[in-house]
């Protein structure tokens, strides 16, 4: 059995969370997920009255993140019952001067236009204001960073323990990799007897029908029937991948790109023991291993 490593190593593509604060009179809730890619994709979107907000969110992500497409919402609210009412000046002056036009143009055509109330100009467009008594944002900005950062974390951690189970899972498989394999060697083993009087059979044939050729082509022949019938390479070199993704998998850092590398070796290697099975338990362990090695990739998919 594979030994499986007591640190977390693999981080998965996968994970979410959320946050929400407040600071004075602002609100805000931020959500932070990620899904599988081929490289790095962030977007962020955040508030774009908050200056340089969206560039520094980006690079918290990019610190923390290597792969994987990750979005970032940021929704900002204000409480505008902090602020208090106040008469715009230059609205308000414009307002009465448009009302006094229009009285005389009244007048004098002969109309009596109802007086004016103060409720009534107060609630024109513009003529009363919403001001705060905050107007620097620079508080706010340092406080949805370390929010964010805080809330970072927390997502990392999760595709920390998402990968750690997905490491536990390709250990597994690994496992039963390995025992196929070596299934298949024990297989390729007990038949040498079979292979060697195959072997002499295509022989036989080949001199009988040797006239006219060379003993430089005949010997061509025999070793390339000795090559379909020999899978001790391919044997060699499934356990040896076997090896190297057991160590990758123990590998602190992003390693996905590795091990999908690695699953096309692999699937290589079942191929061509398939095609040289030339027996049915051999065939049964090829296919065995090329539906194991499929889901393996499926579980790597995953890996950041």
């Amino acid at each position: 059995m594979s030994q499986i490593s007591q640190t977390p190593a693999l981080h998965s593509m996968t994970a979410f969370a959320t946050c929400a604060g407040e600071s004075g009179a602002y609100r805000w809730n931020c959500e932070l997920r990620s899904v599988n890619g081929k490289g790095l994709d962030i977007r962020v979107r955040a508030p774009d009255w908050v200056d340089g907000l969206e560039v520094a969110l980006r690079g918290l992500v990019a610190a923390q993140v290597t792969r994987g497409n990750v979005t970032l919402n940021v929704r900002v609210s204000r409480e505008d019952a902090s602020g208090t009412l106040q008469v715009s000046a230059g609205q308000l002056s414009a307002v009465l001067a448009a009302l006094t036009e229009i009285e005389s143009q009244a007048m004098d055509l002969g109309l009596s236009l109802a007086p004016s109330k103060a409720t009534d100009i107060a609630v024109m467009r513009g003529v009363l204001e919403q001001s705060s008594g905050e107007q620097d944002i620079a508080p706010l900005k340092a406080a949805l960073e370390a929010d964010v950062a805080a809330m970072l974390r927390d997502f990392v951690q999760m595709r920390a323990g998402e990968g750690a189970a997905l490491a536990r899972v390709l250990h597994g498989q690994l496992d039963q990799v390995a025992a196929l394999t070596a299934e298949a060697a024990h297989i390729a083993e007990a038949r040498k007897d079979e292979v060697a009087q195959g072997l002499r059979r295509n022989l036989a044939r080949i001199v009988e029908n040797a006239d006219g050729l060379d003993a430089a082509r005949i010997a061509q022949e025999l070793a390339l029937l000795a090559v379909k019938a020999d899978i001790t390479e391919e044997i060699d070199r499934l356990g040896a991948h076997v090896a190297a993704a057991r160590d990758l998998v123990n590998v602190a850092g992003p390693v996905g790109r590795k091990l999908d590398f690695l699953m096309q070796e692999f699937n290589r290697e079942a191929n061509t023991l398939c095609s040289k099975a030339q027996n049915t338990e051999l065939t049964r362990v090829g296919l065995a291993l090329k539906a194991l090695i499929d889901q393996m990739r499926e579980q790597v998919q995953n890996v950041e």
